[in-house]
């Protein structure tokens, strides 16, 4: 199926395979996929690794502004996907962490962390056949995209997968600590001031709960070809 030069723009909740799915989309269709949540983890990594972030979870804003600026975050894509980088090194198994995890939501709720995330996703999507996911990828990034999915799941389900994410990397967890990262990154994005975690009212929701990846991929072909009249 020949799809057009279109950007699309996957939102939801953490732990909904938000990544998964726009990855698997990107190869379906041969987009440039590009993940917006790294881009805040690789901030929130840079932000630790600087001390900027204290153990009771106190950001230094001001030193963080300062900062940034110097931050160098890009993309290479391999066999093994897409990763990112900081400079020359790859910090893709980095910002996957636990600890990363629960500090991501608190950078990323600052207003000029997520200009200074949008600036460089609007660089790198210049000329469209582009998917993007996050949490205000439809709403604020690209409110002009030409498809928008809005991707949820039950809590435990969430839970369950990020649980078992962690596991798979050896990293140590525990399921009831995870759910309660999940709630409170809810909690942080959806009440956040600038650009809450939101459903754009031209998107189209996937609640993936009980979905296989198939079932996710003929959902979104079926989506394709009636909303630009694709007949193949």
């Amino acid at each position: 199926m020949k799809v057009p030069d279109i950007i699309i723009a996957v939102d939801g909740f953490s732990s909904t395979g938000k990544s998964t799915f726009a990855k698997l989309i990107a190869k379906e269709f041969a987009f440039l996929y590009l993940d917006s949540g790294a881009m805040y983890r690789g901030v929130t990594l840079f932000a630790m690794e600087r001390g900027f972030i204290s153990a009771e979870g106190k950001i230094d804003e001001k030193a963080l502004k300062k900062a940034l600026p110097k931050l160098e975050l890009h993309f290479v894509h391999s066999e093994e996907g897409t990763l990112l980088f900081m400079g020359d090194r790859n910090i893709e198994k980095l910002i996957r962490t636990m600890e990363v995890s629960g500090n991501v939501s608190p950078i990323s709720a600052i207003p000029f962390v997520r200009k200074w995330v949008d600036e460089r996703l609007h660089a790198f999507s210049e000329g469209g056949r582009v998917v993007m996911d996050g949490r205000d990828i439809g709403t604020t990034v690209f409110p002009n995209a030409e498809l928008k999915i809005f991707m949820t799941a039950k809590p435990e389900v969430r839970a369950q997968r990020r649980y078992d994410e962690l596991i798979a990397k050896g990293e140590k967890a525990d399921l009831q600590e995870v759910a309660k990262n999940l709630q409170e990154r809810d909690y942080i994005d959806s009440h956040r001031e600038t650009s809450p975690l939101r459903q754009a009212e031209d998107a189209y929701v996937m609640d993936n709960s009980d979905m296989t990846l198939h079932e996710e991929t003929v959902w979104l072909r079926g989506l394709i070809q009636g909303k630009f009249g694709i007949l193949e």
